[in-house]
């Protein structure tokens, strides 16, 4: 059992522990990320196009672009993804497309970032959930987790990886639960759309930019109660109250039992039921770096082509804020300052996260922290987090997300705004 010790301590150390080195706090894995970007930027820019052409070809070759519309869609989006990279990297193009907060933006804080964040975050990854820290956690929260997000126990592993991690690493969590069956796909959707929010360091530059740096402690732990309140009432909503619990295609149904006596014993020898099927640190480290390769292929095409058509409808078409007027009845009956501005930044969310802060910079303090909490508890967002998840095995479909994305937006509202107005 010192796999269990000593690998899951590793993987907890990577993924949950923030250091400073220099000046920044983060977790080990993001300082890999950002000693690598210093230390070979040159290189980066066609280590990610490499990774995007493979992945822009990969369901061509293997056939899979005809599993379905959704499939055949995005495949299509990916070779779109990749003429953009090629341009991008090469510098050609329609000047709009260099400008800053465009092609840019999407290229250089998501694409290269999550190129390696992925594929490395795969090999810890292989430490954290292969040595039975997951089954020992699921049992000790199971009678927490399953009354208030109908999940198993071991998806509190997820929740707080995204928080502390990142949603990328969060779902490629998901993904190899869900695969080895140990997830249904209504719990795998559940936690995927619930729980894979951006990152703490993500929510701090949000923070930098809205002015909320003096009341971090105060909006870090407001948006983190409201994310999972928001999971715990949109579970029990349509579309997600009615997904099937059925298990991946090929996968071995391991749901979770409710154990009889000690649960501190139970938990102990589900850990050890893991360690011992165990094939072998190498081996298990192979399977779950692979799986990362293949999955920052499947994300990068698609927020270069996903991420810049979200991005273009938000700088130079109304569609926004059409959008806003969905969300327009709630910020004006809750009597939020500038309504109608506090739901176009809501609308605004779906195509990428840190567009909202944006439209508020020069609003008042309550309007600046709901926009900074609903922006980041709304988790769908189309730049980065939709690509990502539909780089995943789990099933959905677009209209589906859309649904999920406008019930967290306007739960987040009513739950966020008497807050806000309460504080400030």
């Amino acid at each position: 059992m010192w796999k269990f010790f000593v690998l899951s301590a590793i993987g907890i150390f990577m993924f949950f522990v923030p250091i400073t080195i220099g000046e920044k706090n983060t977790i080990p894995l993001d300082h890999m990320v950002s000693w690598l970007r210093a230390e070979i930027p040159a290189v980066l820019p066609y280590y990610a196009l490499a990774l995007i052409a493979a992945g822009a070809a990969y369901p061509w070759v293997s056939g899979t672009w005809k599993r379905n519309v959704t499939t055949t869609v995005f495949s299509v989006l990916r070779v779109v993804g990749l003429v953009v990279g090629i341009m991008l990297v090469f510098k050609l193009g329609p000047a709009w497309l260099f400008e800053d907060d465009m092609g840019p933006f999407l290229f250089n804080a998501l694409v290269v970032p999550v190129g390696l964040l992925v594929p490395i975050g795969a090999v810890f990854l292989a430490l954290l959930v292969g040595y039975g820290l997951m089954e020992w956690v699921g049992v000790i929260v199971r009678p927490f987790m399953v009354p208030v997000f109908k999940t198993p126990g071991r998806s509190a592993v997820d929740a707080v990886a995204s928080f502390v991690g990142s949603y990328s690493l969060a779902l490629l969590i998901t993904n190899r639960v869900y695969l080895e069956g140990k997830y249904n796909r209504r719990e795998a959707l559940i936690i995927a759309t619930g729980f894979s929010t951006v990152s703490a360091t993500f929510m701090i530059v949000v923070a930098k930019a809205l002015d909320l740096m003096e009341h971090w402690t105060l909006y870090f732990w407001s948006t983190l109660v409201i994310t999972f309140l928001v999971t715990a009432v949109s579970v029990r909503v349509w579309p997600l109250s009615r997904e099937p619990e059925e298990y991946a295609e090929g996968a071995t149904p391991q749901p979770e039992v409710d154990h009889e006596g000690s649960r501190w014993a139970a938990a102990w020898q589900a850990a050890k039921g893991t360690v011992a099927a165990d094939p072998g640190v190498g081996r298990t480290i192979l399977a779950n770096f692979r799986d990362g390769l293949l999955m920052a292929m499947a994300i990068l095409p698609s927020i270069l082509s996903v991420g810049l058509i979200g991005l273009v409808l938000a700088k130079y078409t109304p569609v926004f804020d059409w959008l806003g007027y969905l969300f327009y009845p709630i910020t004006w009956a809750m009597q939020i300052p500038e309504p109608l501005l506090v739901a176009k930044a809501a609308a605004l969310g779906i195509s990428e996260m840190f567009l909202p802060a944006a439209l508020v910079t020069e609003s008042a303090m309550s309007v600046k922290f709901v926009v900074a909490v609903v922006c980041v508890s709304q988790v769908i967002f189309f730049s980065a987090m939709v690509p990502s998840l539909l780089g995943t095995q789990i099933p959905i479909s677009i209209p589906r997300l859309l649904v999920i994305w406008f019930v967290r937006v306007a739960i987040s509202l009513i739950l966020t705004i008497p807050l806000a107005l309460w504080l400030f």
